[in-house]
């Protein structure tokens, strides 16, 4: 199986019990025990002092957030990644003083035991994944389930671990290429009441899993340009989103109105991406450094896609059922004012364009009317 470069490789599980999972077992000869992944991290390698990416105001007002009443109370998202961080809440807590958001309390969970070495890439995935679900949601609880490692029945175990938790949103900033039992799996992501959220991929054109799961919410990713104030000035297809055809999943009745393959398509919407315009993520000891990075890569749209949902759940009496589904039913009745269109750029193999596209899906949030849309019964 072909892994792409910082990104990692198709997380495979689904019929396989959590029991057997625990135990590292699996009835698949190339299921998640044999595949080992890496964290789908992007950034510039500089370390600064101070802030040199994006900040929650400019992100927040960019995409709408700033107009949204409530602030995803009583909502939990979980985030799941590897290894983790031992510094995880110290650099929340710098990340909330310097840009005057609400201190909050991580819950941390290690339903394998603690990890046995660090990982720096896995505790930067893990910082951006944090920082920026609360710069969205800052009402909400935010938990962190660590796989004890990089194995993906580790990384699976932690999922369902999660939705044990009573996360409606649950974040995987992970992913890898097709295989052809995949849809097997897919059990993992059918839960009501839950949104799963996960990256399109990093490496341009091409199909990820579980973004290509119909039950999860596939995010791509954009050129986003911002002025000092947050306003837009452009968005653009990302070169490096993720985006095609599954090979082997056929499309779901949600997109039916949207393309016209046979199989799914991906990624469903999209987010800022770009490192050269991406989000300011504090960390300590990182390669034994300790500053703000620059990050992006798609991996940065599936936390903040998932405080979306946070936003919308805080204002409904139950949980979107299913996310996926709510986002291409809220785009039939107002894609025009729910979404902005990405009309230009490309991934290599597809371009951007008007309505549905294979690099930016239905596009990113027009958040102060698709998240009330998304609340609505």
């Amino acid at each position: 199986m072909k892994v792409h470069r910082l990104f990692l490789i198709a997380v495979l599980s689904g019929a396989v019990s959590s029991t057997l999972l625990a135990q590292g077992q699996s009835d698949d000869p190339h299921g998640p025990d044999n595949i080992e992944a890496r964290p789908p991290l992007h950034f510039r390698p500089a370390m600064s002092i101070s802030p040199r990416g994006y900040g929650p105001s400019q992100v927040r007002h960019a995409y709408g957030f700033d107009q949204i009443q409530g602030n995803g109370g009583g909502q939990t998202i979980a985030i799941v990644d590897a290894y983790g961080s031992a510094s995880l809440q110290n650099d929340l807590n710098s990340f909330c003083s310097t840009y005057s958001l609400p201190k909050t309390t991580v819950g941390i969970y290690y339903p394998q035991g603690k990890p046995r070495r660090s990982d720096s890439n896995w505790a930067l995935e893990t910082s951006l994944d944090v920082e920026w679900a609360h710069a969205i949601a800052p009402g909400a609880r935010i938990v962190v389930v660590i796989a004890k490692s990089s194995m993906l029945n580790d990384l699976l175990n932690a999922v369902d671990y999660a939705v044990g938790l009573g996360a409606s949103q649950i974040s995987m900033s992970w992913g890898g290429s097709e295989f052809a039992n995949e849809l097997k799996y897919d059990s993992h992501f059918q839960k009501p009441g839950v949104t799963f959220t996960a990256s399109s991929g990093d490496s341009g054109a091409g199909v990820s899993w579980p973004a290509a799961s119909p039950s999860v919410v596939s995010v791509g990713g954009t050129t986003l340009s911002l002025d000092q104030f947050g306003t837009i000035t452009s968005e653009t297809a990302w070169s490096g989103s993720g985006g095609g055809i599954s090979a082997y999943i056929p499309a779901p009745a949600y997109q039916a109105d949207w393309q016209a393959s046979p199989n799914r398509t991906v990624p469903d919407v999209s987010y800022g991406a770009d490192p050269n315009t991406g989000f300011s993520v504090y960390i300590s000891n990182f390669n034994g450094s300790s500053g703000w990075i620059t990050v992006g890569g798609t991996s940065a749209g599936a936390p903040q896609w998932a405080a979306a949902f946070a936003l919308a759940n805080s204002l409904r009496s139950q949980p979107v059922n299913s996310g996926v589904v709510s986002l291409y039913s809220a785009a039939a009745t107002g894609y025009s004012v729910d979404y902005l269109d990405i009309l230009t750029g490309s991934n290599g193999a597809y371009s951007a364009g008007s309505l549905y596209d294979l690099v930016t899906g239905l596009g990113s949030p027009a958040a102060s009317v698709l998240v009330p849309a998304l609340a609505a019964p």
